[in-house]
């Protein structure tokens, strides 16, 4: 196979530094210890390209920087092999991700067959394509979570997976079959994971190994658990009531760490410093999941009731809370399950970039007024929404809710203050001291602003203001309304209608 544009050579990049390189790659193997022919540095290297590639749609690995992905990421997947060279086949590797540790071990031993088992679907594709791409023989997509009614036979599993070790035993006890090994990929600190899997599975399976190690030339330690099966799998028919393929976390206590994390996200402030979200209502929870599983971090229930459902990611945690906890958190009273979301990074506004079309900027600072205008945004076809600093936060559970989950997929951008706004942008207003909109003809490159809550807008704004007609009485619409119309003129003046 020979990859388009790539090269084996050392490059300089900026202030000096070594560029990315699958040479540069090479160079860091050797250093944690690993040795790689010709013949398998190249897949590896273009592995690296479509995990790049891919990374900025479907969010596969935080991290990014080379050396550390080199490291953290593929030395460490391949390490496994080297201090335990014994490994058997067919493998399967729980919970791959991106295909890791199954794609770099393939790689580093070709005689190995290895299930990658992946439940979320855009994961699978990138695994697929990558499969595909790579083109090895004993390389095969397990489209599904792992359960214990998961019953192809294999001679061992491996996960670097953060599950307590006995989930993970008991999950897998449908497939391994007797005398199969099960090797966890853990940190230095995992003696409460053991001890609890001592007691819990000591029937069904005997510790083998406990190898401590180092990531060469650096202070990352890491410990091999291996766990061999002294019992036969079982079919799923013969178990009468098989554990969740769920972590469940039971939390009864207003004090618990957790739900005091949880009740932060009720707040805009509390959204953008923890990064994630609060998800509520039957529809847009299963909208949500459906989309992007890879960012549903839990499914947050009134105890043991509703069940995440079987697309669930099994990656998530279930987190049970007693039904006072629950309804703190339940804003709309819905009594259906809430999902923690992993927020989308926002990329920054471009001000100098005429693009063709609308650029809405939203200076709103009641969230649902923020979700409600981004809403009529994406019906109108808005090109760029644009949340400038007074703006609520977006992914506010109120702003998700009168968004209908819009927010989740829109265009949305950070932008300026509304005092930083320059004052050379092709900005078109709204004010009740404007034209009338009727008479009005939008350019062609615009920046529809419409004014705060309150306060309005700035007068520096007026000259090129437009207005909507109302009775006499009335003295103003409510703001996303207002702008709703006015979005609703440009496109009708747009198609020409």
């Amino acid at each position: 196979m020979k990859l388009k544009g790539t090269s084996f050579e050392k490059k300089r990049g900026p202030a000096g530094k070594t560029a990315p390189s699958a040479s540069r790659m090479d160079f860091l193997l050797q250093r944690c210890g690993i040795r790689l022919s010709g013949a398998q540095l190249e897949p590896l290297w273009r592995y690296h390209q479509l995990l790049r590639q891919f990374d900025a749609e479907l969010n596969l690995t935080r991290i990014h920087n080379f050396e550390n992905m080199v490291v953290k990421l593929y030395a460490d997947s391949i390490l496994p092999a080297l201090q335990y060279p014994q490994l058997p086949s067919p493998l399967l590797d729980l919970g791959t991700g991106p295909g890791m540790p199954g794609i770099p071990l393939k790689i580093f031993r070709p005689d190995l067959h290895i299930l990658l088992a992946e439940s979320r679907q855009q994961r699978v594709h990138f695994l697929k394509t990558v499969v595909e791409e790579l083109n090895l023989p004993g390389l095969d997509v397990i489209e599904r979570g792992i359960a214990p009614d998961f019953d192809k036979p294999v001679a061992g599993v491996i996960t670097r997976a953060v599950e307590p070790i006995a989930d993970t035993l008991k999950r897998v006890s449908g497939c391994l079959k007797k005398n199969g090994l099960v090797i966890f990929m853990k940190g230095p600190r995992c003696d409460e994971e053991m001890a609890q899997a001592a007691r819990d599975c000591c029937d069904d399976y005997a510790l083998a190994e406990d190898i401590a190690y180092q990531i060469p030339q650096t202070p990352h330690r890491r410990r091999l658990i291996c766990y061999r099966r002294r019992v036969a799998a079982f079919k799923a028919t013969q178990a009468p009531d098989p554990p969740s393929p769920y972590r469940i976390r039971e939390i009864e206590s207003e004090s618990n760490p957790v739900f005091k994390d949880l009740k932060k996200l009720l707040t805009g402030r509390g959204v953008k410093k923890g990064g994630k979200t609060l998800i509520c209502g039957r529809r847009l929870v299963a909208e949500a999941m459906r989309c992007a599983p890879e960012r549903c971090r839990a499914w947050i229930g009134s105890g043991d009731r509703h069940e995440p459902p079987a697309e669930a990611p099994y990656e998530m945690e279930w987190l049970q809370l007693s039904p006072q906890l629950f309804g703190q958190l339940d804003l709309f009273g819905t009594r259906t399950p809430i999902l923690l979301y992993d927020l989308p990074e926002i990329p920054a506004w471009d001000a100098g970039n005429a693009a063709p079309g609308c650029s809405l900027l939203i200076p709103f600072q009641d969230p649902e007024n923020v979700g409600a205008v981004i809403r009529s945004a994406a019906a109108f076809a808005v090109e760029r929404i644009v949340l400038l600093a007074e703006s609520a936060n977006p992914f506010h559970p109120k702003a998700i809710r009168a968004s209908a989950g819009t927010v989740l997929s829109a265009n949305l951008y950070a932008g300026p203050s509304l005092k930083d706004l320059r004052g050379n942008l092709p900005v078109v207003a709204l004010a009740a001291s404007g034209r009338p909109i009727a008479n009005f003809a939008f350019p062609e490159s615009f920046c529809l602003l419409p004014g705060m809550e309150g306060p309005g807008l700035d007068s520096r704004w007026l000259d090129n203001a437009v207005s909507i007609p109302m009775a006499e009485d009335v003295e103003s619409l409510n703001a996303a309304t207002a702008t709703a119309i006015t979005l609703y003129e440009w496109r009708r003046q747009r198609k020409g209608e």
